[in-house]
């Protein structure tokens, strides 16, 4: 032990060895798999990166909501979201509708156009990822995605300096939608 009461390297157990090197592993294989994920979104479509193809997620899901809330919800700076909602109101695959009950408030909803490009792409990504575990067993599969939920449930407090990072992998936040 050092004189903090804290242990050294020769006191440390193979267990915890084990379990620093397990933790180790997922971070770098988190790490390649937002890398992916981000690389494959300009593939599934050119325009729509995934970032974007996430907040439409959260909004079909939803059934519209504020900008306010998707910066809540993925732990933005409300800039951020305001710089992507911007994009996709440009693009044609957001509008904003008076809130009925208060005419103070604008609510993001999809287009046609967004539900439409939002479905193409959600199809493709569920083909890419059905291809690549395309070999696990049912068992393997069930085993992985409870894990995933298991991961993503615990509440996340990001610090100020996570604020303006892209609501998508790396745990950036995983809500488990899409």
């Amino acid at each position: 032990m050092t004189t903090a009461g804290t242990p050294d390297e020769t006191t440390v157990t193979p267990g915890r060895r084990t379990a620093d090197a397990s933790v180790e592993t997922i971070q770098r294989e988190m790490t390649a798999f937002a890398r992916r994920a981000r690389a494959s979104a300009g593939r599934m479509h050119p325009e729509l990166s995934l970032v974007s193809y996430t907040l439409l997620g959260h909004l079909e899901e939803r059934d519209g909501c504020r900008a306010t809330d998707l910066a809540a919800h993925y732990a933005l700076d409300k800039s951020t979201v305001s710089r992507q909602v911007s994009a996709l109101e440009r693009t044609g695959l957001v509008e904003r509708r008076v809130d009925p009950d208060d005419h103070r408030v604008q609510v993001l909803h999809l287009t046609e156009a967004g539900r439409r490009i939002l479905a193409q792409v959600t199809e493709s990504r569920r083909a890419a990822v059905r291809e690549r575990l395309a070999d696990w067993s049912e068992e393997d599969l069930a085993r992985f995605s409870a894990y995933l939920e298991r991961y993503n449930a615990w509440p996340d407090a990001p610090s100020d300096g996570d604020r303006d990072r892209d609501p998508a992998p790396g745990h950036v936040r995983w809500t488990g939608t899409h």
